[in-house]
């Protein structure tokens, strides 16, 4: 959060030339190390042979000095200087003006020898001379372990900046980077910004209460909880909620992701947990939120965990000492969020370290009402907004597809520069979550857009004839995503579901299906989709919900998720068996229902597909004048309002 206190220090701007000092410290050190290992040497290079057949030849060389039995430096006469040849030469040079390299002392002494007996000269005096730079041997080995310190630094500060500090201390890798909101950094979430989440915020708030008031309980006898545990999937507000807690508790909160404890290094997870739990008691009472904390909390030592990790399991440890280990955890709780909470490690939540579970659930169609009321505060809305239309449109959304509704709505409208949002615009952005943009440039031939209209006009007929299937929406042949067309339905929410119920629901899935065979004599590859989601549904209510005569009560439901961990089965290969033909069986008897109800109501299907080829679009007011009144009967919901794909 912007921290707006008058008293807080503004940030100077960074030193690009600060940043990048190292750079040239390394390109300096290199150039003077380069000076002192070659630059010495002010003596111009020369060769044997240009040595002999000038210098030593002409008698200009004065003496000859031989380096560690490598170089040979020429002295030359200074008389010699003036010559036109060594015009370039200085005259007041003190030597060596001249200097060549040599392969080994016998050789050069015997051309040398040779030499001087060919061209008749005198003798030249030689000398050799064993000397050492100290500079340049101490800079030749200190300069490599330099550009390697100054790696590791890099690499160091590299890491610490993942963390939000920059890595000003090199070391700091083992130091918790936990986010700190207090009174001069503070989150704006308070709990009136929390919609549909009701009886969390009862819990919740408790906790709130207990830091702000903590005599109202301890005179009782009763003890805080020491963590509370927020699980649910994901958009249902975890983190939401965890904000509005560190906007209302108004004490020291440490936010912090679980994967943030988990490196390369050996023993940093656990160093940052130590570190991390040290500032909070220094700072007690205190919050420390972990956000996903699967990733440091998955069951150790899972039979099919092929995924060991050493680092996560110590980490992970450490998290259970610091919370209810040997020594004392005073003043401090602990709030952590998953949607995995069904992979969490027992120890993790046994009483006395996360003593409190919150599961938040998908929210109902009253706190979609209460969501939506959240989310259009900020929006300059038409006056035909129908919040309760929108929330009952909305089955199995959570609070963050509903925040992306009101977003898309929005968008929607400015793409149309209209000055308010209005209901069409909301009604477009649930289409365009659900099943995608719309795709009107789609080139799809004649034949495909009548198969296309039928399929979804049979999905139409089938669920408006069937007394338990959802109520109808309206019907669309318009490209929206991968699909070619839709049937949108409003689903009644139930907690329960009966046999007749799933039955009807799969004899509407089949609807598309069912007319491309009446109409056409023919089926297409269209009905994938629809396919799909009736085994599911099928193998659900025969393996999962006992509603097959022949297994009888029986469920191979693991609400533990320990089998999919697993290479078995929770039954045998025989059962197996049974399932897959009791399966077949309903798809078949459903098939067949849907085909005989289609062909009972077959010119009303081909009236709706004809409708569909010539508008594109048919709504609920039109379905009326087609199908007659629906007989309605307690309905069924699916999890989420998905459109029928061809």
């Amino acid at each position: 959060m912007p921290n707006d206190s008058p008293d807080t220090p503004t940030k100077s701007p960074r030193n690009p030339f600060k940043n990048w000092i190292w750079v040239y410290v390394v390109v300096l050190a290199f150039i003077g190390g380069q000076w002192l290992l070659f630059g010495s040497y002010s003596a111009k290079e020369t060769t044997w042979q240009e040595f002999r057949d000038q210098m030593l030849k002409n008698e200009d060389v004065a003496s000859l000095t031989v380096i560690n039995g490598e170089r040979v430096e020429v002295y030359l006469l200074p008389e010699k200087l003036n010559k036109d040849r060594y015009e370039k030469i200085s005259k007041n040079h003190p030597g060596p003006q001249y200097f060549f390299n040599i392969g080994s002392v016998d050789q050069f002494t015997g051309d040398l020898d040779e030499a001087i007996a060919d061209l008749g000269i005198a003798e030249v005096p030689v000398k050799y001379e064993k000397r050492s730079n100290w500079l340049a041997d101490a800079f030749s080995w200190i300069f490599p372990i330099v550009i390697l310190v100054l790696l590791w630094l890099f690499l160091l500060r590299r890491m610490g900046g993942a963390g939000g500090k920059g890595g000003v201390n090199p070391f700091d890798f083992g130091k918790s980077s936990a986010k700190l909101f207090d009174q001069h950094n503070h989150s704006q979430v308070t709990f009136a910004d929390v919609a549909g989440l009701d009886e969390a915020k009862v819990e919740i708030r408790e906790i709130v209460d207990f830091l702000k008031n903590p005599d109202h309980y301890t005179r009782l006898g009763a003890k805080i909880p020491k963590g509370v545990m927020l699980i649910g999937p994901p958009g249902t507000g975890k983190t939401l909620l965890a904000k509005a807690v560190a906007g209302e508790a108004q004490v020291p909160f440490f936010s912090i992701s679980g994967s943030e404890f988990v490196e390369m290094f050996v023993g940093v997870g656990a160093s940052r947990v130590r570190d991390l739990f040290r500032k909070a008691k220094e700072k007690a009472p205190s919050i420390i939120f972990i956000d996903e904390i699967d990733a440091i909390g998955r069951s150790r030592g899972k039979a099919f965990s092929l995924q060991s990790n050493d680092e996560r399991e110590s980490t992970l440890n450490q998290l259970l000492t610091e919370m209810d280990g040997f020594g004392t955890n005073v003043g401090v709780i602990v709030l952590a969020a998953t949607n995995r909470g069904d992979v969490l490690d027992k120890a993790l939540l046994r009483p006395g370290r996360f003593d409190r579970h919150i599961n938040l659930e998908l929210p109902n169609v009253e706190e979609r009402r209460a969501i939506f009321r959240v989310h259009i505060r900020s929006l300059v809305l038409a006056g035909d907004i129908d919040l309760e239309s929108l929330s009952a449109q909305t089955p199995g959304f959570s609070g963050a597809d509903i925040a992306n509704i009101c977003n898309e709505a929005a968008l929607i409208a400015a793409r149309r520069r209209k000055e308010k949002i209005d209901m069409r615009d909301f009604m477009d952005a649930v289409d365009r979550i659900i099943a995608g943009m719309e795709k009107k440039s789609k080139i799809i031939s004649d034949d495909e857009k009548r198969i296309v209209a039928y399929h979804e006009a049979g999905h139409a007929t089938a669920s408006w004839h069937l007394p338990h299937a959802d109520t109808l929406l309206k019907v669309s042949i318009v490209p929206r995503g991968k699909s070619l067309g839709a049937a949108w339905y409003l689903p009644q929410e139930h907690q329960i579901y009966t046999e007749d119920q799933f039955l009807d629901r799969l004899c509407a899935a089949l609807g598309g299906r069912a007319a491309e065979e009446v109409v056409f004599g023919k089926i297409s590859s269209g009905a994938l989709d629809d396919l799909e989601k009736v085994t599911k549904l099928a193998y659900t209510m025969v393996a999962y919900y006992g509603l097959n005569p022949k297994l009888g009560n029986i469920s191979y439901f693991d609400s533990t998720g320990q089998y999919d961990q697993s290479l078995h089965k929770p039954y045998s290969e025989e059962t197996a068996q049974l399932i897959d033909e009791e399966v077949r069986k309903l798809v078949q008897k459903a098939y067949a229902r849907t085909k005989k109800l289609l062909i009972e109501h077959r010119d009303q299907l081909e009236t709706l597909a004809e409708q569909l080829l010539e508008k594109e679009v048919i709504l609920k007011k039109d379905l009326p004048a087609i199908f007659g009144e629906k007989e309605t009967k307690a309905g069924a919901t699916s999890k989420k309002n998905i459109p029928a794909k061809p």
